[in-house]
């Protein structure tokens, strides 16, 4: 079952990544990208990395995505200026994208297939319940240290959004 799926969500995310590529409305370009996060955020669960699996859902699908989504309906993007590109640029693109094929092929040609040896196999090792563990026990100071600091930008970051009261608004 979990190879099936695995094979699924492999084919599910390289038809989302060429549509990101192919896609001529950018807005649907992106949310190809955020289906594509969602089938990597898959692979993370069946490498039992639930840590990995929700903070991809929670930073790049969530966050990050739409910030994406915000710069390009802030941009609004015609479909006139991309009708005015000279030849040459293409001609550039696809040499750059053949020189890339050409790398990554040499590259991949180049590994090895090597085998999961299973004596040496931890099922535990990607929960959440393990890194909170190692957390709180061994790096307790710098993860207080941290969250300090969070805690003084947040704060700075209201006092320098804060309006005063004769201010002018722009």
């Amino acid at each position: 079952m979990a190879v099936q799926l695995f094979y699924f969500l492999s084919a599910l995310a390289v038809l989302s990544a060429l549509m990101v590529v192919f896609s001529r409305n950018p807005v649907h370009s992106v949310l190809y990208l955020i289906l594509m996060f969602f089938c990597l955020t898959g692979h993370y669960i069946l490498l039992n990395a639930q840590f990995l699996a929700i903070v991809n859902i929670i930073v790049y699908a969530g966050a990050i995505m739409v910030l994406f989504l915000f710069v390009i309906m802030f941009l609004n993007l015609k479909t006139d200026a991309e009708k005015g590109q000279p030849p040459l640029m293409k001609f550039i693109a696809v040499i750059s994208g053949g020189l890339l094929l050409v790398v990554m092929v040499s590259i991949l040609s180049k590994v090895s297939n090597m085998e999961a040896k299973k004596e040496g196999f931890d099922s535990q090792i990607g929960l959440v319940e393990n890194l909170g563990k190692v957390l709180y026990k061994d790096y307790l100071l710098p993860f207080e240290l941290a969250s300090i600091l969070f805690l003084a930008a947040m704060v700075g970051a209201v006092m320098l959004g804060k309006r005063e009261a004769g201010e002018r608004h722009f």
